[in-house]
């Protein structure tokens, strides 16, 4: 079984910076793939940015350059650097891990974006 608990989300200007931490517990380790997703009122939950085996990380088109997602395999935490936001990455934001074939997802943290 494993946990995911996400944090650091709030309000935010356009223009400006928050970060995303989601902390695991349980079996995991760090070549079991964890990402951020996000989900706007009315909308499909898309992939903001993912990181898997290696290191290897991929980013939805709307937050290359912008965005950074990064890994604390002993602390087993990923981190969601988001620097530009602009209002349509106002969204909550999910954090999910996939481990041994399972999917899971933690409750999500609101990100908002408006001046």
């Amino acid at each position: 079984q494993v946990q995911l608990v996400e944090s650091g989300g709030g309000l935010v200007q356009p223009g400006g910076s928050l970060r995303l931490s989601c902390a695991a517990s349980g079996s995991i380790f760090s070549s079991d793939y964890m990402g951020w997703y996000r989900q706007a009122p009315g909308k499909q939950r898309d992939l903001v940015a993912g990181i898997g085996s290696g290191g290897i990380t991929t980013y939805g088109d709307s937050v290359k350059g912008r965005f950074t997602i990064s890994r604390d395999n002993g602390a087993k935490m990923i981190f969601l650097q988001m620097n530009s936001l602009k209002p349509e990455d106002t969204a909550v934001y999910f954090c999910k891990a996939i481990v041994r074939g399972r999917m899971y997802w933690g409750q999500g943290t609101q990100v908002t974006v408006s001046s």
